[in-house]
């Protein structure tokens, strides 16, 4: 005969199925939670305000993420209704730009385990270590997994990397409305080269310097190999590798199982959503924008290819379509002659006549020479989009869109406020991570954050309510296209200035078009079956999960 007590005791203890103050006494009887809790019996309404009052009583935004995810440890229902309900004030808590420095010091906040932890020495046991899982009798409709060498601007985090996976699946329920039982994340262990970590006695994670060549290669494979044994069809999101490994990674596996990496194109679809608004704002279609990217790694020709997909179905040819960009690197523009630049980079190399009689190369003699109507930043080098470089391209822009998306803060090219002074209020601006509201003809203007929270939980929605198998640039291009028509309606909404992305508050609910976009791409890109608009509309409203106690005994 089951103990209740014990019973009740294990279901206190799983955050999927605890409810707090919320079992009725019926419950309490029921399950042998009599005497566990006090004795007041509260709503979820009443649990979220206290929470939310709690919440407050911390000052410093790492203590608060600290007690964010103690909530989520505790009870998940709570925590995401919490989210739900105060999603704008407290996505930068849960994620950039608190995240960064809850994975710097994730060794010394580590309160309880969640996600699983992959290291070289298991690499043949992947797939029975795969079934120790969190919720193990449940399927996984998401895996957000990461090798913590390239998180945010912060560089090698090691095993402390893994606060971003768990951050990441947190707003694919959030806002995508995944099962929260039916996420997993995952942090493949390779290693560290960060010396201060491995010298770190409170250090969590593998002390070794990282694997690589043909072993990190071997690593990865046997990830994925176990993935598509164990987990076949569940969405895998490439999170934080590092510019050497993403585009490789994704190339070499993108063809092969459902998968897409949020840095490279999540990232660009967000990008190319806020540009298409920009675009629109300023008069100039996107296939006339003269577009001068700061940086070459994964992200940002990540963000070129997204928007170059986009222009060339709108009418350009490919050749057309990559002379709208000029991008520099450390090193200067990328041109042909450049002996180092990799296959991707390449389709951006100008030639090197162009540059004939020019002053050098830099970023500032590119924007004089090119005269830019669009400046995307993905450098992390902070405040490259300087006074000097910012008036130059205002002088020959009426309406310039300048977009610092490097994370966290302290990496951003610009700050927002020194950008609309430089401009005298003309420029369209979105940053990657969040800043404070600026002040525009006396009127308090939101500044646009291009967060991929627009775009991968309408991913993972979309995917996993559509069935399909993979993810298409096509699906990614839909996405961003649907964002900025949610912006669109915002506006028309008569929400004040210009907004270039839809409100944060409201993404929960603009998440359901944008991931209606992704499947109908889906369908038709024949990587989903066939299923009507409205088919769609109804399977997405079928696998959204909302957070809500059940009025059913809870079963054992």
């Amino acid at each position: 005969m089951t103990d209740p007590h014990a019973q009740g005791a294990t279901i206190l203890a799983d955050p999927l199925r605890n409810k707090g103050t919320a079992f009725s006494p019926h419950e309490r009887a029921d399950l042998g939670l009599d005497g566990l809790l006090p004795p007041a019996v509260e709503t979820l309404d009443e649990q979220v305000s206290r929470a939310y009052e709690a919440f407050h009583d911390y000052g410093k935004a790492l203590n608060r993420h600290i007690y964010l995810r103690q909530l989520q440890d505790t009870n998940e229902v709570l925590f995401y209704r919490l989210v739900t309900d105060h999603l704008e004030e407290l996505l930068p808590v849960i994620y950039t730009p608190t995240v960064g420095e809850a994975c710097r010091r994730f060794s010394s906040i580590y309160r309880r385990p969640r996600g699983l932890y992959l290291s070289w020495g298991d690499r043949h046991r992947f797939r029975e270590i795969l079934r120790n899982r969190p919720h193990g009798d449940e399927g996984v409709d998401v895996i957000v997994v990461t090798d913590g060498q390239r998180i945010l601007g912060l560089g090698d985090q090691g095993v402390g990397g893994m606060g971003i996976p768990i951050g990441k699946l947190s707003l694919y329920t959030a806002i995508g409305g995944i099962d929260p039982a039916r996420t997993l994340p995952i942090l493949l262990d390779v290693g560290t080269d960060n010396e201060e970590l491995l010298a770190d006695p409170r250090y969590l994670g593998r002390r070794e310097h990282r694997l690589t060549g043909a072993e990190y290669d071997e690593m990865i494979e046997a990830f994925v190999s176990a993935v598509e044994a164990e987990l076949p069809g569940t969405l895998l999101q490439w999170e934080d590798f590092a510019t050497p490994h993403a585009r490789p990674i994704l190339t070499r596996y993108r063809d092969r199982l459902l998968t897409f990496n949020d840095d490279i194109q999540g990232t660009a679809a967000v990008a190319l959503g806020a540009l298409s608004t920009a675009a629109a704002v300023a008069g100039t279609p996107l296939p006339e924008q003269r577009l001068v990217v700061l940086g070459a790694g994964s992200a940002a020709i990540g963000v070129a290819d997204m928007i170059r997909t986009a222009v060339i179905e709108e009418g350009l040819s490919a050749a057309e379509a990559a002379g709208r960009f000029w991008v520099v690197d450390i090193d200067g523009l990328l041109t042909r002659s450049r002996t180092d630049l990799t296959d991707e980079q390449r389709v951006y190399a100008r030639e090197d006549t162009e540059a004939t009689g020019w002053n050098g190369t830099s970023l500032a003699e590119v924007v004089r020479r090119v005269a830019p109507t669009a400046l995307i930043g993905l450098s992390t080098a902070h405040g490259a989009f300087s006074e000097e470089i910012v008036r130059q391209m205002a002088s020959a822009c009426e309406r310039p869109i300048i977009f610092p998306l490097s994370n966290p803060t302290s990496h951003a090219e610009a700050d927002p406020a020194d950008l609309a002074r430089w401009t005298d209020g003309r420029a369209l601006i979105a940053t990657g991570s969040p800043f404070p509201p600026l002040l525009v003809d006396e009127q308090e203007v939101p500044v646009a954050q291009a967060n991929n929270v627009y775009v991968f939980p309408a991913i993972g929605l979309a995917v996993t309510a559509s069935r399909a198998t993979r993810v298409t640039d096509r699906m990614l291009v839909a996405a961003a296209r649907a964002v900025a028509r949610c912006a669109a309606r915002a506006q028309d909404a008569g929400e004040g200035p210009a907004r270039l992305l839809p409100p944060l508050a409201g993404m929960r609910e603009a998440a359901r078009d944008i991931a209606l976009a992704a499947a109908l791409a889906a369908v038709e890109d024949g990587v989903a079956p066939k299923a009507t608009e409205e088919e769609l509309r109804e399977a997405i409203a079928a696998t959204r999960w909302t957070p809500h106690y059940s009025t059913a005994p809870v079963a054992s």
